[in-house]
């Protein structure tokens, strides 16, 4: 419509909470019993144990009063990416990065279509091996200098990093936060499907890169001059680059064999910040002033997530997302097999907006649809990857992930202007998971 303006993203959150209260409202309060599942280590909801529970509707002061309890839940995301903005700040402030980035842009001279192609694989890889999310932000300084530098737009760095994360995490064959936990809830062997799933998920990263290069090549526009070499000696921002190389390093290994969390990350980037802004010579008042600054510049985005995080917290104080999940899931037991694993896709979809956790929406969902899938005859790894594409997909556009939504503040995106750019491609990737499923159902994927 012409003169139709989006709204504000905060805007477009409240009004969230709003309907998740007014939901309580409508929507009969009903639970799952669930039980502790050793195998992942988390409480699964027991399957055909749905009862009503008495009411709980949430008045506007409750409404309201979730907001502040979305920000003690995601407390630890909104810290991790305030510390991590003080501290790229400070390694900022040293000159460091922008020394890097134009030392990498002298090499990609006349080489620079790679870089986009090279960004989507490398955030595509962290996508796979670990659900890389919230991890995204710490570069997101990086890429927005580098691609401001090779004349891209700031749409370009979203897409090149959270955005080919976020495909490659919802069609791995190994993502131990989705597919990991999937296929225990439904008592397959791990890594079952692996050779179908790496054959899917090559074609989603050729659509997605596919597209990301194409919108690059079309806003490009030529490249400013670079900066003058920053001042101080060379040797300490080359010796602030070792520092953040190390902490880089140290969180790859603290992630994947000490199963580090927000906590620990956060705590890592605060100390990599004072000893970058140390070895740089900001010394200690320029250093926490520098991390004053980095603070202020993530408040938006840290406010996002606690925002995105008080919708689930007005759904659940209204005891509905179990109601939600059961008379969504229940009208596809009456549909023939294709479409029944079809609408679960779809359905995936929807859950995913209130329930923006992937290890989450597995717990609530897969209990559930493992036995349903059985009384049809659908194969249980198809019925995983049913909760992988509609699920890991919705990563995309869903306003209720804050990792998203912090993403694109921190990179000074509009959600609008995100959205024209990742639908297409969205509805390109469903329709390859669309095929995916009727391909397992065809070839018996067990």
């Amino acid at each position: 419509m012409s003169g139709f303006k989006f709204p504000h993203p905060l805007v477009l959150l409240v009004a969230g909470i709003a309907l998740a209260a007014a939901a309580s409202w409508v929507l009969p309060a009903g639970q799952y019993d669930r039980r502790d599942d050793p195998a992942t280590g988390r409480r699964v909801v027991i399957a055909g144990t749905y009862h009503a529970v008495p009411p709980h509707p949430v008045g506007p002061l409750w409404a309201l009063v979730a907001i502040p309890k979305g920000m003690v839940d995601a407390a630890s995301v909104i810290f991790f990416v305030f510390l991590i903005g003080g501290a790229f700040t400070v390694v900022d402030r040293t000159g460091a990065l922008r020394e890097a980035v134009e030392w990498l842009v002298r090499r990609l001279a006349r080489r620079d279509a790679l870089v986009i192609p090279a960004a989507c694989l490398a955030f595509a890889l962290g996508g796979v091996l670990d659900n890389m999310k919230e991890e995204i932000i710490a570069l997101v300084p990086v890429m927005l200098l580098l691609v401001g530098r090779l004349g891209f737009d700031t749409v370009t760095a979203v897409a090149a990093s959270l955005g080919a994360a976020a495909v490659g995490a919802a069609f791995s064959p190994i993502n131990p936060f989705q597919v990991g936990i999937a296929q225990q809830l439904a008592q397959l062997p791990l890594l079952s499907g692996s050779l179908f799933r790496i054959a899917v998920l090559s074609v989603a990263l050729a659509i997605w890169t596919w597209g990301t290069m194409r919108y690059a090549a079309r806003t490009r526009v030529p490249p400013e001059a670079g900066p003058g070499p920053p001042p101080g000696p060379p040797a300490r921002r080359g010796t602030v680059l070792v520092v953040v190389l190390v902490a880089f390093a140290a969180l790859i290994v603290g992630v994947l064999h000490y199963r580090w969390g927000f906590d620990e990350m956060a705590a890592l980037f605060f100390a990599m910040g004072v000893v970058a802004g140390v070895c740089g010579g900001l010394g200690v008042g320029g250093t926490a002033a520098a991390f004053v600054e980095g603070f202020r510049a993530m408040a938006y985005a840290a406010l996002v997530i606690g925002f995105a995080r008080a919708i689930y917290v007005a759904l659940d104080q209204g005891r509905i997302v179990d109601t939600i999940v059961r008379g969504l899931f229940t009208p596809v037991a009456g549909l023939p097999l294709l479409l029944s694993a079809w609408g679960m896709m779809v359905l995936h979809a929807v859950v995913h907006v209130a329930v923006p956790s992937p290890s989450g929406h597995a717990v609530l969902t897969l209990p559930i649809l493992v036995p349903l899938s059985d009384l049809l005859g659908l194969s249980r790894q198809v019925t995983v990857l049913a909760y992988q594409y509609g699920g890991g997909l919705c990563e995309l556009l869903t306003p209720t992930n804050g990792a998203l939504m912090a993403i694109l503040a921190a990179a000074g995106v509009r959600y609008e202007h995100w959205l024209k750019f990742a639908l297409p491609l969205y509805g390109l990737l469903l329709g390859l998971g669309a095929v995916a499923i009727a391909l397992g159902i065809g070839v018996g994927l067990r």
